[in-house]
């Protein structure tokens, strides 16, 4: 059988189990399934995925529904927190939340699970402004709204600092071979309110594990978001992460995504621009090798004047690994006094190393400053021979390259243990010692 028909047959035992008596619920879960079924996984005739074949990863057998916690000891996975810094964590084990390795203690901070949120009067509120509200209808977030239990659900009240950063984790033990798991999150920050958050898909076996997650972030006004997606999985792990953005004036919104491992990434990042003078923000790092797939695919939609937005993605690929970047700046025509840039600039160390990119302006405004720009080539010579003649080994100085040619992604990196655990990744995968202060 098929995973999509799987999936299909699946549902209705899943939906009478995890749905209970909320009749919204239910009616959002019914209409998911539907449209799931009518739409199917995207393929590689749809144009935004053209170049990334979701064929290798949907032939597997995966289990959908985990029913047991599995116990991981903190001291086994101690390493994959950023513990040098007071967080508040939620943790996931397969799908399931792990309430002995995660902490919400919180003030004016609600940071709970999306179950709760979905079962409780108490957040319905917030649940009825918010859920399901940006995520477009396709495939793979009717799939997630369908099927997801469990995930994050985060709101800052209006008027408040989150006192420390926000650790979402979500492992994957493969006790059950390989799995399937559907995070959903959801984060709203109110007016004059600031976050930052971290989240983290790992792997802990070796048995192939997908993960289709979607992520909905609202950003009231004067609100701050600082986001922090780090993907260094194993190479039986695949990752389909799909956040979506809505943004109010005067708000300023940041993602940052690190994407050095795994064996297909798909990243779907989408900026909605609802009121002016915003600032959205998005960079992205990505280091891969072997047959491992990267594919950027983001969007910025500039509705009213007055507004920015940055895109700057760094790629370094080896061997027979592919890079994909796919990025539209949508500018209305009532977005007048716009400014918008993309960059996208790549180093191919190797001839079998491949990267598809694709910037793209679709203008509507003509008063704006509005900018794109891609670059695919190698190395220096000229630069790599100069840090020799200074007694540089040639790995070493590959090294120094690549990592000054990612460096300025690092640079806007809010938080210091975060720039400190990624420039750590950075020279792993370069394999260099880049000799000072990480």
């Amino acid at each position: 059988m098929e995973l999509k028909e799987k999936l299909v047959s699946s549902f209705l035992a899943f939906e009478e189990e995890y749905t209970g008596s909320n009749d919204d619920l239910h009616k959002i879960r019914n209409q998911a399934i539907k449209d799931f079924e009518t739409i199917g996984f995207p393929n590689r005739k749809q144009e935004d995925y053209k170049y990334t074949s979701l064929k290798s990863i949907l032939k597997e057998d995966y289990s959908l529904f985990p029913k047991q916690e599995n116990t991981l000891e903190y001291k086994d996975i101690k390493k994959y927190f950023i513990h040098e810094i007071d967080t508040y964590d939620l943790v996931f084990i397969d799908g399931i939340y792990s309430s002995h390795l995660s902490s919400t203690t919180h003030d004016k901070i609600d940071v709970c699970l999306m179950s709760s949120a979905l079962n409780k009067d108490l957040y319905k509120p917030v649940i009825d402004n918010y859920f399901n509200k940006i995520a477009p209808k396709n495939g793979l977030n009717s799939l997630n709204t369908a099927f997801t239990k469990e995930g994050a659900f985060i709101h800052i009240h209006k008027n408040t600092m989150a006192d420390k950063p926000i650790q979402i984790i979500n492992f994957s033990t493969g006790n059950e071979s390989s799995l399937l798991v559907q995070p959903r999150n959801l984060i709203v920050v109110d007016e004059n309110s600031h976050c930052q958050i971290i989240e983290r898909h790992q792997s802990l076996t070796d048995q192939p594990v997908l993960t289709n997650s979607v992520t909905e972030i609202f950003a009231d006004k004067r609100a701050i978001v600082d986001y922090y997606k780090i993907q260094n999985d194993k190479l039986s792990a695949s990752l389909i992460d799909n956040t979506y953005i809505e943004q109010k004036s005067e708000s300023f919104c940041s993602v940052h995504t690190f994407s050095l491992g795994g064996k297909l990434t798909r990243n779907n990042l989408n900026f909605y621009q609802r009121g002016e003078r915003i600032d959205s923000t998005m960079k992205g790092v990505t280091i891969i090798e072997g047959k491992q797939h990267v594919d950027h695919n983001t969007l910025v939609h500039h509705i009213e004047p007055n507004c920015e937005s940055h895109q700057d993605y760094k790629g370094i690929f080896d061997e027979k690994s592919v890079g994909v970047f796919n990025g539209k700046v949508v500018v209305e025509k009532e977005a007048q006094k716009t400014n918008a840039y993309q960059s996208n600039n790549n180093v191919l160390l190797n001839d079998k190393a491949t990267i598809n990119s694709k910037p793209q302006l679709e203008i509507f405004a003509d008063d704006v400053k509005c900018s794109h720009g891609c670059t695919i080539g190698q190395l220096d010579e000229e630069a790599l021979f100069y840090l020799q003649s200074r007694g540089i080994p040639r790995k070493e100085a590959s090294g120094l390259l690549m990592y000054a040619f990612a460096n300025n992604v690092l640079e806007s990196v809010k938080i210091p243990e975060i720039k400190k655990r990624i420039n750590k990744l950075i020279a792993l995968k370069l394999g260099v010692e880049l000799g000072f202060n990480l």
